[in-house]
């Protein structure tokens, strides 16, 4: 499986915000996280960094 979890970061800590992520989607404010199971949540974020290799999607405010 190539999906990954998404983690929200706020000063030194990750807050895992969803697990099995699909699809990223960049939206006016933010970004869209759409699961392989068809969940979906706004973030008022944008990306800091993805992990490839660990399946991380790395946000901040």
């Amino acid at each position: 499986m190539c999906e990954a979890n998404a983690y929200l970061i706020e000063g030194d800590e990750r807050i895992l915000v969803m697990e099995a992520v699909d699809t990223v989607e960049p939206e006016d404010g933010g970004v869209r996280l759409v699961s392989i199971f068809g969940d979906q949540k706004f973030i008022d974020a944008h990306i800091h960094s993805l992990a490839l290799v660990d399946h991380h999607i790395f946000l901040k405010k």
